[in-house]
């Protein structure tokens, strides 16, 4: 994916303007850079997974304004109030951005610009395609060491950086001797690095001589304006609200979107085919036990659940011929006994008791040895029952199922 970096021209200049533009690729080489018309760049656009806009400084107002601590959301409130004496006309017509406070003293940076201008702006760029854009100033862009200003000069403006969110821009036709005074004399007396057009480098280091003092002439490169717009993080997209989010294609999921439906109708027709079959064999298999019960049971006229009925007639019966089943108290208590007595100690039995099919053994602790429940749960399993320790020196011996 890559980031397409496009320095537009002027308000002034119309919507046929020149924008230069850079394509960098996520290692930050320039894949591609050349100029064109805004609308024009249609298929970088949409190929690129961001865009970043880099307004014209002559377009951008960074006022500095003493803001109170406040929240952030309470900030973006009082800003119209903030800057209304700085501002000629209506605060509620721009869109007002604060930059992070720099300093104790309370002044922050604000950027100012015309919605009017910058929302169709960014709403071109979005139906072009972009998926992510901001919009920096360009002032802001230049790269910038600490105690010097960075200026760039052409033959239709001069921007100048003289602080981490200081800057401003003046759209103004020049020779490159008016340009060189004009940077220098914005400067002041600070080191000045200054960026002019390369085909004009030799020409303004002939000029650099009498224009003063620490000035560094460097020819204007994409890279200077990419690395940095790395050093702000002053953008004005979020500024214009749900204006500068991308508004959901739902042409492009039109299809996805009727496959997926189409999967869920499938699918719940299938689980209703399942259910339906599988409701069938349930009645199926009901009826066959009920038919098998009144062929047991003949003169039982209630039947609720033939399965569970037919499984106490024949616990009944058993018991009526003599043979105790698996999870009465009478076998459950006769195996534990007769495990118990193969223990080279006998234990002291507390209590029982028989609840729902299982016997609760309470023990003295004094009279368990180590390793006596793995011996009697050994011995139980051969008569299929299993024995657990419930609480401290309370086991429970119940039926597991398994076959004596």
């Amino acid at each position: 994916m890559t980031t397409l970096y496009i320095r537009l021209p002027a308000r002034a200049d119309g919507e046929g303007g020149l924008s230069r533009f850079a394509l960098v690729a996520d290692s930050g080489a320039i894949d591609q850079q050349g100029e064109g018309v805004l609308r024009g760049l249609g298929d970088l656009v949409a190929a690129s997974r961001r865009v970043v806009l880099l307004l014209a400084a002559s377009d951008v107002t960074l006022l500095q304004v003493k803001a109170p601590p406040l929240s952030a959301l309470r900030l973006k409130a009082a800003l119209p109030s903030l800057v209304e004496e700085q501002v000629l006309g209506d605060p509620a017509d721009c869109v007002l951005t604060v930059a992070p406070a720099q300093s104790d003293a309370g002044l922050r940076s604000v950027a100012v610009v015309q919605r009017a201008w910058l929302e169709p702006l960014v709403r071109g760029v979005l139906a072009l395609g972009a998926r992510q854009v901001a919009a920096l100033p360009a002032q802001l862009c230049l790269p910038l060491l600490p105690g010097h200003v960075s200026a760039c000069v052409s033959d239709a403006d001069i921007v100048v950086r003289d602080g981490l969110y200081h800057g401003l821009g003046l759209a103004i036709a020049s020779t490159p001797a008016m340009a060189l005074q004009t940077a220098r004399a914005l400067a002041g007396d600070a080191p000045l690095t200054l960026y002019v057009p390369g085909e004009a480098l030799a020409q303004y280091q002939a000029l650099a001589l009498d224009a003063g003092p620490a000035i560094t002439l460097e020819a204007d490169a994409w890279q200077h304006w990419i690395a940095g717009s790395k050093t702000t993080t002053l953008d004005l997209v979020p500024g214009l609200g749900a204006a500068g989010a991308r508004a959901t294609d739902w042409q492009r999921w039109r299809w996805p979107i009727r496959l997926a439906l189409l999967a869920l109708v499938v699918n719940l027709a299938g689980l209703n085919v399942q259910w339906l079959q599988q409701r069938r064999e349930a009645g199926a298999l009901r009826q066959a036990n009920l038919q098998i019960y009144k062929a047991a049971f003949p003169k039982d006229t209630v039947i609720q659940d033939p399965v569970l009925q037919m499984r106490a007639n024949i616990a009944r019966a058993k018991a009526a011929g003599g043979q105790a089943g698996t999870d009465e108290f009478t076998y459950l208590a006769a195996a534990f006994g007769e495990a118990a007595r193969a223990l080279p100690r006998p234990l002291a039995v507390a209590s029982l008791d028989y609840r729902e099919r299982a016997l609760s053994v309470k023990i003295k602790p004094e009279s368990v040895d180590p390793g006596v429940v793995a011996t009697l749960n050994t011995a139980l399993a051969g008569r299929g029952l299993g024995l657990t320790e419930a609480a401290p020196a309370t086991w429970q011996v119940r039926n597991t199922g398994a076959k004596p």
